[in-house]
Order: C-alpha cells, then structure tokens, then sequence
C-alpha cells in the first residue's frame, strides 16, 4: 500500500526491490574486482619472466579496475553528490551512506597503496642504486600517509568536530597505548629498524636463537627464512632488544677449518699445502689469500685452522664452500702423504674355553711383569694371591722368569 510523505508517494515494495537490485549490482562489481586481483596475482606468480613493464601495466590494470569498481559503487548506490559534498562539508546525514562511502574509501586507499608498490618494486628492480631495506621503507611512508588521508576525510564523513574528535582520539589513544604497551612497542620498534637499518632485507642474520635471511621488515614483525626453509617470524620489540649478528653487511665472511696433523709432520709444509688446495676452491676469495695458523697442541695431532673468506656470503655458499675446501684439505694431505691421526683402540677377545674371566696373554704377561700380590710359582703357576683357582702358566701365555 503506497504511504504519502509530504506529497510523495513512496511504495514500499519497489523501496525493497530497488535496494535488492543495488545490492546485486554492488555483489557482481565487487567479484569483477575480485576476480581481477586474483587473476592478475596468478599470472605474476607462474611466469616470474614477466618484463618489468609488463608488470607495472599489470599493476595499473588493476589499480585501475578496482578505483573502477569503487565508482560505479557510488553510481549505483547515488552517492556522487554526496562524496564531493562530504569531502568539502565533512556533513552527511545518512549513516548508511556513510558507511559505503568509508568502504569505497579504503578501498580505493588500498587500490592507490597497490599501485604504488607495484611503481616503487619496479623502479628498484631496474635501478640498483635502490635496496630492497630502501624499497620497504618507502612502500611503508606511502602506505602510511595514504591510509592516514583516507582515515582522516572518513572521520569527516560522520562529524564535523574533527578537532573534538581528535582530541577524543588521543585520550583514548593514552589508555589503549597503556593496555597495548608490547604491540606499540612493536610497532615503535618496526620503525627504528627501518630507519636505522641494522640490516636490510636479503641478508643473512642471527638474531637470538634464529639465523636465516630477512625476507621482509614490516611495522610489527621481521621475517627470516633458516637454511631449512622455515619462516621465522620475529616481534620487532624482540630484535630490537636482542643482539644481531649482520653476515652479509661487508659483502664478505671468514671462515675457519680446523685440521690435525701427525706430531712428526713438518708443520710449515702441511700449511702450505691445505693453503694451496683451499685456494683453488670455488667461491673463495682471492683476495685475502687463504693462511694457515697452528691453534694448539692436541692429544695425538698439531691442531692447524685454515682461514679464508667468501664474497656475498649466505648460508648455502658458506656450507659449499666449506664442504668443498675439507675435501681438497683432505686430497692434498693424503697426496703429500701427511697423516691426519685420530683416536684408535685394540680390543681382546677372552681365550677359548677359559672357565672363567681371562685376558689376552699379551696382557696376562704385561700384569705379571708389573707384579704387585700376583706371584709366579716354579711350576709355572701363576697365585692371584686369593681364593681364585691357580691358572696353569702354559694357557695363560706366562713365562717363568
């Protein structure tokens, strides 16, 4: 039944069934948008041959979808008027539109936050003058300041008190900074290591207990990646308080193989040959040369540590490098015909039908030398001086003496 309000006559089933359209018209404008991303997400991760113009024309593609799709929303939904009235009264009546134009808002902050990572990550792919730490920065402010606009024109979409409500803003900011002390100091953090740059993105760290390369430096946390292919997420507050051990910030790194070698080797001789063999390893910088010092005096061998360095160092190369380098140690000793001792033992079996515990006769004649209360007798009989049985010389490996 249609209700007359102020000489206008509105049906309430076309009221319904023209919100029923919009929202249909919204769903499909979003899942074209949708579809967009994805698709173009897709194709940059199964051809990583992409040219760097051909994803920065991707990325403008869909920066320009999704602000496509931001205004055909407003079109549908007859707010036109209403954004460029609200962006320069900061006064809208209907909270319901409000609350659309919030979400266009953002979503177009997220479009344009897009768009220029996609910029900044190709423009620092073709210029090397740019890293990866410099990259994440920028991406970051971009972010940072873009959000922070789109925020700000939508707290102007629901009052025009802005100054109150900061004001607001920041009382309420005290009490939740005083329950959220760990996550801002995490977010404080974030910002320290970018600025400060400890290290960057792509080197190799140990921060703590975890070593790994960093693959990404965000506001809240650092991820590393282990040798093992693990991601490690890290709170910045923890890396910021922790210690952290940079091996790639030189673009070099020492590394030091222990060796032993017999006591009657020549020493000056067996370090130039595991020098020589080192130095013919891959990866091995030339420059310093590989040097041989002698570490200590070991139980059975001269302990020498071969030293030598490594250029762009990461996880895998030193592990190469290393494996490789005790490999042409060891080829080089064994062709110069220098030992490398280590521990040996000789073990004893118990003689053949013996009634009881019996040792070798080697060392039966080495305890009878060394004598004590064991005594030989003249028959040849040897008296463990107890109650034990007498052991007949001749089994026993005795002699009488």
């Amino acid at each position: 039944m249609p209700v007359a309000i102020s000489g206008l006559t509105t049906d309430p089933q076309s009221v319904v069934a023209g919100n029923v359209e919009r929202l249909a018209v919204s769903a499909l404008i979003v899942a074209v948008v949708l579809a967009a991303r994805y698709l173009t997400r897709r194709l940059k991760r199964r051809d990583d041959e992409l040219s760097s113009t051909r994803r920065l024309l991707l990325s403008t593609s869909v920066a320009a979808v999704t602000a496509a799709g931001a205004i055909a929303l407003i079109g549908v939904w007859d707010r036109s008027g209403a954004l460029l009235e609200a962006v320069r009264s900061a006064a809208i009546a209907d909270q319901l539109s409000n609350v659309v134009l919030a979400v266009v808002l953002l979503a177009i902050a997220y479009a344009v936050t897009d768009f220029f990572g996609g910029v900044i990550h190709e423009v620092g792919a073709e210029s090397a003058s740019i890293s990866d730490h410099q990259q994440e920065v920028i991406l970051r402010i971009t972010q940072l300041s873009v959000y922070t606009a789109a925020l700000l024109v939508i707290v102007g979409l629901f009052t025009d008190n802005v100054g109150g409500l900061l004001v607001g803003a920041g009382f309420l900011g005290i009490v939740v900074g005083m329950a959220a002390r760990q996550t801002l100091g995490a977010v404080l953090a974030g910002f320290v290591l970018m600025f400060s740059r400890p290290f960057e993105v792509g080197d190799w760290v140990e921060v703590g207990d975890h070593e790994g390369t960093v693959t990404e430096i965000s506001i809240m946390s650092t991820r590393l990646r282990s040798f093992d292919g693990e991601m490690v997420t890290l709170p910045n507050d923890d890396v910021r308080a922790g210690s952290i051990v940079d091996r790639s910030r030189r673009n070099r790194l020492r590394i030091e193989i222990e060796v032993g070698v017999d006591y009657d080797t020549d020493i000056d001789r067996a370090a130039e040959v595991i020098e020589s063999a080192v130095a013919d390893v891959d990866d091995v910088a030339e420059m310093p040369e590989p040097n041989a010092v002698t570490k200590r005096f070991a139980d059975s061998a001269v302990v020498l540590g071969l030293r030598y360095w490594i250029r762009n160092p990461s996880m895998r190369k030193r592990w190469r490098t290393q494996t490789a380098a005790m490999s042409a140690m060891k080829s080089a000793l064994e062709a110069e015909g220098i030992l490398i001792p280590f521990p040996q033992q000789t073990l004893s079996a118990r003689a053949e039908g013996a009634s009881g515990p019996q040792l070798d006769a080697s060392v039966e004649e080495r305890a009878s030398v060394r004598g004590g209360d064991r005594g030989t007798d003249a028959d040849g009989t040897t008296d463990d001086g107890g109650d034990g049985d007498a052991t007949d010389g001749d089994a026993s490996g005795g002699s009488d003496r």
